[in-house]
């Protein structure tokens, strides 16, 4: 990789000088910039233009280019000269000034020199690649002290905290049952809080805050040399005082000690640091990393994630510009309330104050009164309170307290709204006095802007992990009310904290009418079929909304990465928001703006820093009629045929269908897969027992055994009494992935959302379904015909499946699942045809030839992003017997995969003799290389010769081939107590099945590519339509 950089560099400076015919630094140290960046990237360096660096005489002087550690401490830096300069002259210059020498290039696009530990330790001619690549080597394998110390003190930190909370937890229980002085302390601040707002605060709420603030007490002090924040917060004196009732002295000192090396290392790290700016980012992230270790779940939780500078700059000058634009005001002037109300660490205020810092009077008022900002857990809000404190002193040289932080759920804090708040929730709202005058003073203020990034975490997997995010009762009402009600979606689920908080600041804005909402946020209300009520409901409520689309979807685009493409580093995509209220105003005009789906996120950033709200080329949207906003299709899929529709599906009166199939369903949901499915039926069998053992137990003050996993469902019916015996007849197969048949426990019980397998597959009886992509499916199209269960991740765990049944069973008959409706629909179309009749279309025959559509690849690409909207629509087509067929020819191949014929594979087999010295299996790989045609089995098969057009068939996120593959893989089990009892499965012991199975799906794969290239090539219209059939031979 290094090598290939240092060739990309000299072509990119090669080029650069042709075309501007320059040697200037100015212009070719572009070059290494780049190579700096994309270098660092590998070691995860930010690279930093014109750092700022303070010399030993405390002046300030800024080098060309710095490569900073995540924690802001500099790694090494870059200054370029001028071909024409001496080099040498010009670095003993940068010498005398105090320049950095620690780690440092000087280079002039021909000579470059590595000075390190103020000493020369190589220099070379730039074109000589060899010693270039040894230079840039030595370069980046410099380690500062500091940095090896932190890094070595996080490990162990993490080895270290558990013993030290739970010494701490044990010293404040003792206290809790023995100490007067503590008793009394702690009795008051519990009081507090369950008189004012929360009756559900206890003492294990109130010990975890304390434990908290003890832990952190040292890193505030050192880092901001804020050693008495402690004895001034509010919140923090009250806690301060219930510390000082016990935990002092020689008990404090020697309960931390284990974790002396970890504030040390924070201590030398934060010398390093001189810029208030990057203080406060080396803060933020010393908080992140602190929490993600102290209290993962809640990390998770609580949407513990900052946001850059970047994009909180971009947003405050896009507010600033509308602000004028719509009331001919700045955000500095009076009666224009700022809220944050997720504040985190405080990154929105500390920067609309430096946005402020030229007007220090207009700044000093609306420090006082006009900045407003909320935050729910103790140690984001005491960082917060740290950064805008710290920062508006550095801008005034004079301290003053930050009276307008409000410790408080947002989404509690409802009176604002109109509405009364009730004791719902089970996090703190407030817990001493002063909190609550400030929550009361900012209910009681009009609110024109509303800034920030709500937190970003909306579900759970596990209801053991007691991490589920909170309801809110109040505010899920509203959402029912406005986006819900408004959805034409098949399945709406809108209570993501996302939208949570949309709700929450579009109605806090109704006082006074007018306002502004900034906020970045997950993408999804852009183009989710899930958000069309929201859509709608947002251009109702707003004139204006301005979008910024920073993609970055990576479930959406797998050739994503998070780290790399994605500026929060996450798996979803991102986009800033602004929604614009005018008083009395009607319509509402959209503008939307994409970043492209490849840039990388420092590009993003760059962009978002270099540019306004005002200078970027927005696209002005007009909704269509199902409010969708971008990627609208002016096609006919609304005249072709649905294939499934809810109005269907609920009417009793046949007269009333108006699509293919009467009955469909979404695929099994068990909620607890590694209990309820298995390779093995005899292992099943064993898991199932036990779980219905442990299911059996009785339950008191629900506290559930954490020995099964336990869903809501699951709990709401153990609290009914619902039971359910064991019975063998339950095992069935299934299809849990595409050519992935396993058994599972079909229960009625312990599955929690069964869809209607008892309908289409009951005991005894067999039957047909097609599985197909639900709406708002991120990954590929993906179709496959099943004669079983299937799961709801079907064809990729990010996304539901649906099924569309050939027959259905009630009551043990069997009924046509395809309607009376839809074949008179079909032989009323194709009677209209000039050719001879030669056979009666049938149901099954409409079976197959939906099939055969739904693998069309013209349908596909026509209609892609209709069916990511909506279930699918069949048109007709010229011939319908020749899709007919294709179809099942088609599903005849995949119901029969089991049986088709192996196609011919080359294996060679080279003895492991590690493994079989050590008398243990070889090491399963199972990893395909498509261009080369061949698969590592383990560390002695590989096969090959596969076809290149096997690898084409895909279903979902993968090719058949790579889902045969990845389901023989071995996986360790999340579940605590399937790992330790049940992790039976060894690849070992299905080697030979799989690589025969892997012979037939290839078979599978080239038959079925050839019948859909086949499709691809038949003579028709662009676009495939109803008024396509004319001239139609039966």
């Amino acid at each position: 990789m290094s090598q290939f950089l240092i060739q990309h560099y000299l072509s990119n400076l090669d080029r650069i000088r042709s075309v501007s015919g320059a040697t200037r630094e100015s212009v070719v140290r572009e070059a290494f910039k780049d190579l700096l960046k994309q270098w660092g990237r590998q070691h995860d360096l930010v690279f930093i233009a014109e750092h700022e660096h303070i010399t030993p005489a405390r002046d300030r002087c800024y080098v060309d280019g710095a490569l900073l550690h995540e924690i802001r401490v500099p790694f090494g830096y870059w200054e370029a000269k001028d071909t024409a300069d001496d080099l040498d002259a010009e670095i003993e210059k940068k010498k005398r000034k105090g320049y950095p020498q620690d780690n440092i290039i000087f280079e002039d696009s021909q000579k470059a020199v590595l000075i390190q530990n103020r000493q020369e330790t190589m220099r070379c001619e730039m074109a000589d690649a060899p010693r270039f690549e040894k230079l840039m080597g030595l370069f980046f394998s410099y380690e500062r002290k500091e940095i090896a110390e932190f890094r070595r003190a996080v490990e162990q930190f993490k080895i270290d905290l558990p013993a030290v909370l739970g010494a701490l937890r044990s010293k404040i229980d003792d206290a809790h049952k023995s100490n007067a002085a503590y008793q009394a302390a702690e009795a008051k601040f519990l009081k507090h809080a369950q008189e004012t707002i929360n009756t559900l605060v206890g003492t294990a709420d109130v010990r975890e805050m304390l434990i908290q603030h003890i832990l952190t007490e040292e890193i505030f002090a050192k880092v901001f040399d804020e050693s008495e924040f402690h004895t001034h917060n509010n919140i923090a004196k009250e806690l301060y005082a219930l510390e000082g009732t016990f935990f002092t002295g020689g008990l404090k000192k020697q309960t931390l000690r284990a974790l002396d090396p970890y504030y040390a290392a924070i201590r030398s790290s934060a010398v390093q640091i001189t810029s208030h700016a990057e203080k406060q980012t080396f803060l933020k992230v010393i908080y992140e990393n602190f929490y993600k270790v102290y209290n993962a779940k809640a990390a998770d939780r609580l949407g513990v994630v900052y946001t850059p500078n970047e994009i909180v700059r971009f947003m405050i000058q896009g507010a600033e510009w509308l602000c004028h634009k719509h009331f001919e005001r700045g955000l500095i002037d009076r009666n224009v309330e700022i809220l944050d109300p997720a504040t985190g660490t405080g990154t929105f205020i500390t920067e609309l104050i430096d946005h402020f810092r030229g007007d220090r009077k207009k700044l000093a008022y609306k420090y006082a009164e006009e900045l407003h900002a909320n935050e729910v857990a103790i140690l984001p809000y005491y960082v917060a309170n740290l950064n805008i404190e710290a920062t508006y002193a550095a801008i005034t040289n004079q301290y003053s307290e930050f009276q307008n932080l409000c410790f408080v759920d947002t989404l509690d804090n409802v009176s604002p709204l109109g509405l009364r708040a009730g004791h719902q929730h089970d996090l703190f709202a407030s817990f001493t006095e002063e909190n609550v005058k400030r929550v009361k003073r900012q209910n009681a203020r009009k609110i024109s802007v509303i800034i920030g990034n709500p937190p970003y975490n909306a579900n759970q997997q596990n209801e053991n992990d007691n991490n589920k995010n909170r309801e809110y009762p109040k505010i899920d009402e509203l959402i029912r009310n406005s986006y819900i009600k408004a959805s034409e979606a098949q399945k709406t689920k809108v209570y993501d904290m996302y939208a949570r908080f949309f709700r929450w600041a579009s109605d806090r804005l109704d006082i006074n009418g007018d306002g502004i909402i900034a906020f970045i946020t997950n993408r999804s209300f852009i183009d989710r079929r899930t958000f069309d009520g929201f859509r709608k409901v947002v251009a109702q409520e707003f004139n204006e909304i301005w979008i910024v689309d920073l993609g970055g979807d990576v479930r959406a685009n797998p050739r994503l990465s998070g780290t790399t493409h994605n500026v929060f580093g996450i798996q979803t995509g991102v986009a800033i928001s602004f929604f614009v209220r005018r008083k009395g105003r009607k319509g509402c005009v959209i503008r939307y703006a994409r970043r492209g789906e490849e840039d990388l996120a420092e590009d993003k950033l760059a962009y978002l820093a270099s540019n306004r709200i005002d200078s970027i080329d927005f696209e002005e949207i007009t909704p269509d009629k199902h409010h969708t906003w971008i990627n609208q299709n002016e096609n006919d899929f609304d005249s072709f045929l649905p294939v499934a529709d809810k109005e269907t599906k609920a009417t009793n009166n046949r007269g009333k269908d108006r699509a293919i199939f009467k009955q469909y369903s979404l695929g099994i949901s068990t909620n607890r897969d590694e209990w309820l499915y298995d390779e093995d039926r005899q292992t099943l069998t064993s898991k199932v027992k036990l779980l219905a053992a442990e299911y059996r137990k009785p339950v008191e003050d629900d506290d559930f055994p954490s020995t099964i996993k336990w869903s809501e469902t699951l709990k709401r019916r153990k609290k009914s009494g619902a039971a359910e015996p064991f019975d063998a007849g339950r095992i069935r197969k299934t299809s849990y992935r595409p050519f992935s048949p396993v058994w599972l426990y079909l229960s009625e019980l312990y599955i929690d959302r069964p869809g209607l397998s008892d309908v289409f597959f009951p005991a005894g009886q067999s039957n047909v379904a097609i599985c197909f992509s639900d709406v708002a499916s991120r990954s590929n199209y993906c179709v496959l015909a099943v004669d079983g269960p299937a799961d709801l991740h079907f064809g990729a765990a990010i996304d539901a499946y649906q099924q569309i049944a050939r027959f259905r069973y009630v009551d043990g008959e069997r009924i046509d699942n395809v309607t009376d409706w839809s074949l008179n629909r079909f032989r009323e179309f194709y009677e209209k045809g000039k050719g001879k009749r030669k056979r009666p279309i049938t149901k099954d025959a409409i079976f197959h030839y939906v099939y055969a559509v739904l693998y069309d690849p013209i349908y596909r690409s026509s209609y892609a992003s209709n069916l990511k909207r909506e279930f699918a629509r069949i048109p007709f087509y010229a011939d319908f017997w020749t899709w007919a067929e294709w179809g099942q020819a088609l599903m005849d191949l995949h119901l029969n995969f089991e049986t088709a014929q192996p196609h011919t594979l080359s294996r060679i087999d080279v003895p492991d003799k590690k493994a079989r010295a050590a008398k243990v299996d070889p090491r399963p790989i199972l990893r395909s290389d498509r261009e080369a045609g061949s698969v590592a089995v383990d560390t002695e098969t590989t096969l090959s010769g596969i076809p290149a057009q096997a690898w084409e068939y895909v279903l979902g996120n993968r090719s058949a081939i790579d889902w045969v593959l990845d389901q023989h893989k071995e996986k360790t089990p999340r579940d605590p107590v399937i790992r330790e009892k049940f992790d039976s499965y060894r690849f070992a012991a299905h080697k030979e099945a799989m690589i025969d199975l892997l012979g037939r799906v290839t078979t599978v794969s080239l038959e079925t590519v050839k019948i859909v290239t086949a499709m691809r090539e038949l003579e028709r219209p662009a676009v495939p339509g109803m008024n396509t059939a004319r001239d139609i031979d039966l």
